[in-house]
């Protein structure tokens, strides 16, 4: 895939980001926890279909200013200065994971920028509390003092011994038993896996999201008008299920997809394809 990668300057904070594909129906993308402009998950078959991707590496990830961070509504000011910057009207907004939160604040605050909502394996409340295990762990793993380190050694640990790596991270991301997982899963997931570790850098960005989870609120999920889609995996063991119901049962014109892929990363393992085929359908549909 073609990809260019830019940054803007506004009020002397920066925005890195993204263009994924030529030209095509321009989809804003709001990336997951520990990822970047350079995600890749789900891009494919959108750009093959005639979308363009815009990637905002989210506050504090990648060359991304951690000021924009202070709240969601500072952040979404900025993001939407990036459309302005690209001339860019209206949008398909698809948000991911711990992306999840910016998303459904931007659609709710920003209806007349946004066409649909798509939300995929998304946080759409409070996750971690400070008291969590958890949460206590992200804190030391995914500092800005430690993310580097970490990191270091998942890549390679992960470009050493790629099929061991990852049936230690299976647990992490599905509630499947790991013979459950490596019955549904593609030749080339573990590839995958260890292609997203190589790209993965915390930044001040994850400690951020995991501040901001709480600020999502279900006045700004009551408030999304636009046609929105959740996608969300029945396995799902990083973001548990009932953040998907919560969108649905608050937004009220959504449609839930609970999908059978084996996890967290909806885009790998067999199911994958109607992950792709239904977000293609409601994009093409709402265009």
């Amino acid at each position: 895939m073609e990809r260019i990668i830019g940054t803007y300057t506004l009020d002397g904070q920066t925005i890195e980001y993204s263009i994924t594909g030529k030209e095509g129906v321009p989809v804003l993308f709001m990336h997951g926890g520990h990822s970047n402009c350079y995600e890749e998950f789900g891009y494919a078959s959108l750009v093959e279909n005639g979308f363009r991707i815009i990637t905002p590496s989210r506050a504090g990830y990648g060359k991304t200013s951690m000021e924009i961070g202070e709240s969601l509504s500072k952040a979404c000011y900025y993001y939407e200065a990036l459309l302005n910057h690209l001339n860019i009207n209206k949008i398909h907004l698809v948000a991911v994971s711990a992306g999840g939160p910016s998303g459904l604040y931007f659609a709710s605050h920003h209806p007349e920028r946004v066409k649909t909502l798509t939300l995929q394996s998304a946080v759409t409340k409070e996750w971690h509390r400070p008291t969590d295990k958890l949460y206590k762990i992200a804190r030391v793993l995914f500092c800005p003092s430690m993310e580097k380190m970490t990191w270091k050694l998942t890549s390679s640990m992960t470009n050493r011994f790629p099929e061991f790596m990852f049936n230690q991270m299976t647990s992490s991301f599905s509630e499947l038993s790991h013979n459950k997982v490596k019955d549904r899963i593609k030749v080339n997931d573990i590839d995958e896996i260890r292609r997203m570790n190589n790209r993965q850098r915390s930044g001040y960005g994850f400690l951020i999201d995991l501040s901001q989870t709480k600020d999502i609120t279900i006045k700004d999920l009551m408030a999304v008008t636009c046609p929105t889609l959740i996608q969300h995996s029945k396995h799902d063991g990083a973001v548990p299920l009932e953040h998907a119901y919560y969108a649905h049962q608050q937004i009220s014109n959504s449609t839930l997809c609970l999908l059978d892929a084996w996890g967290h990363l909806i885009w790998l393992g067999e199911g994958s394809e109607k992950t792709s085929k239904e977000i293609l359908e409601f994009l093409v549909h709402h265009s």
